[in-house]
C-alpha cells in the first residue's frame, strides 16, 4: 500500500471538491484498486487535533512512511517569509514549514490545483500573502521547494495545474505513480501531466464550426465562436475539457463562457476582462497556438467572405430571438 497524504493551504478547497465527482472508478474505489491508504485529509478524514499532529509528527520521525505528499492551495510564504499568515492549526508552526518538512520525506509531490502549482487566484492582485506554488512561482520556477527540488523518487514536483482541476487529471496522475509508471518525461514544460496537457480545450469544442468560419459571438448568449471578441482562449490553453467533459458533458464552452485558461501560470493576471479580446489593429493579441498572424488575417477575411448564411444566422440568433434589453435613465 501507498501512503498518500493530503494538505490544504491558501485556497477555496474546490480541487477536493472536484475530485468527489470523480467517476468510473469513484475516488474511494481508485484508492482501493490502486493500493493507496489515505493518510488524512482535512476535509474527508474523522483524524483531527492531536491524533493528525501526532500522524505528521510519525512521517517526520521516520515511523510513517510518506509515498505521495498532495498539496492543495497556494503557499503563503508572508509577512517576509515567515509564512506566519498561515499557521497550521494545533501547531503554532507556518504550513509552509510543514510542507516544506514533509517534501523531504515524500517519494513523490503532486500540486493538486493552480494555486498549489504556480499561485494561482491566491497570488493575484497585489498578492499581500506572498503566495506561491510549490515550485513555480507563476512562469518561474523556484516557488516555495526552489528550482532543483526532487522528491525522494528524483522526480521534480507534478503540476495537476487548473481551477479546479478536472477529477480525472488527479486520479490519473495518481494512478500512474501507484503503478509506477510516472516519470518527469510525462509533464509539459510546466511540469503538468501531458496526458491532459497535450490537448487544447479548442479540441472537440461545440462551438468548432463557427471558429472555422469566424462567425463570432458579440455577447454572452450569442452561438458564434468566442474566440475573436469574448476573450476565448481555448485556441491557446492546454487541457481535454471539451474531450473529456466534466461531469460527463459540461465545459466552459458548453456552457456559453468563454474559456479564461485556468490550467496556465498567471492564468488569474489577464491585463483585461476575462470576456473581451484585446487587439491590436483589429487582430486578437492572443492567437491560436499553431496559426500565425499572417495566416489569422487572411483565413479570417476568406472565412467570413464563405461563411454560410445558415452560420451567419446561427451566430446572431439569440440577439435576433432575445434583443438586448435597453435601460432606460430613471430620473
Amino acid at each position: 500500500m501507498l501512503n498518500l497524504l493530503w494538505l490544504q493551504s491558501g485556497g477555496c478547497g474546490g480541487c477536493s471538491m472536484s475530485l468527489l465527482n470523480a467517476e468510473s472508478p469513484d475516488l474511494l474505489s481508485l484508492f482501493e484498486n490502486a493500493g493507496i491508504n489515505l493518510l488524512w485529509h482535512p476535509s474527508l478524514s474523522e483524524a483531527s487535533g492531536h491524533e493528525c499532529i501526532e500522524m505528521l509528527e510519525g512521517i517526520l520521525a521516520g515511523e510513517i512512511a510518506l509515498d505521495i505528499l498532495c498539496i492543495e492551495g497556494s503557499m503563503m510564504t508572508g509577512p517576509m517569509g515567515t509564512g506566519k499568515f498561515h499557521i497550521m492549526g494545533g501547531t503554532g508552526k507556518p504550513m509552509i514549514e510543514w510542507v516544506q518538512a514533509l517534501a523531504e520525506k515524500a517519494i513523490h509531490t503532486v500540486a493538486v490545483g493552480s494555486c498549489a502549482a504556480y499561485g494561482g487566484i491566491t497570488a493575484a492582485g497585489s498578492n499581500d500573502t506572498d503566495a506561491t506554488g510549490l515550485q513555480y512561482d507563476g512562469e518561474i520556477r523556484g516557488g516555495l521547494l526552489g528550482k532543483d527540488f526532487v522528491s525522494g523518487s528524483g522526480q521534480q514536483v507534478v503540476n495537476i495545474a487548473g481551477c479546479p482541476t478536472h477529477p480525472d487529471w488527479v486520479t490519473e496522475t495518481l494512478m500512474s505513480i501507484a503503478l509506477g509508471e510516472h516519470q518527469d518525461d510525462n509533464l509539459d514544460k510546466f511540469g503538468r501531466p501531458r496526458m491532459y496537457a497535450d490537448h487544447l480545450v479548442h479540441h472537440g469544442c461545440s462551438r468548432n464550426e463557427f471558429y472555422e468560419y469566424k462567425a463570432s459571438a458579440v455577447d454572452m448568449g450569442d452561438r458564434g465562436c468566442m474566440m475573436e471578441n469574448m476573450g476565448c482562449k481555448g485556441t491557446q490553453a492546454h487541457a481535454d475539457c471539451n474531450t473529456r467533459p466534466w461531469n460527463g458533458q459540461g465545459s466552459c464552452t458548453n456552457g456559453g463562457y468563454p474559456c479564461i485558461n485556468c490550467t496556465a501560470p498567471e492564468f488569474e493576471e489577464p491585463g483585461h476582462s476575462f470576456c473581451q479580446t484585446p487587439k491590436v489593429a483589429g487582430i486578437p493579441v492572443g492567437l491560436p497556438t499553431d496559426m500565425p498572424k499572417a495566416w489569422f488575417v487572411a483565413l479570417a477575411s476568406l472565412s467570413k467572405a464563405a461563411t454560410p448564411e445558415r452560420l451567419k444566422k446561427n451566430a446572431i440568433s439569440e440577439q435576433l430571438i432575445y434583443p438586448p434589453t435597453i435601460h432606460k435613465r430613471k430620473d
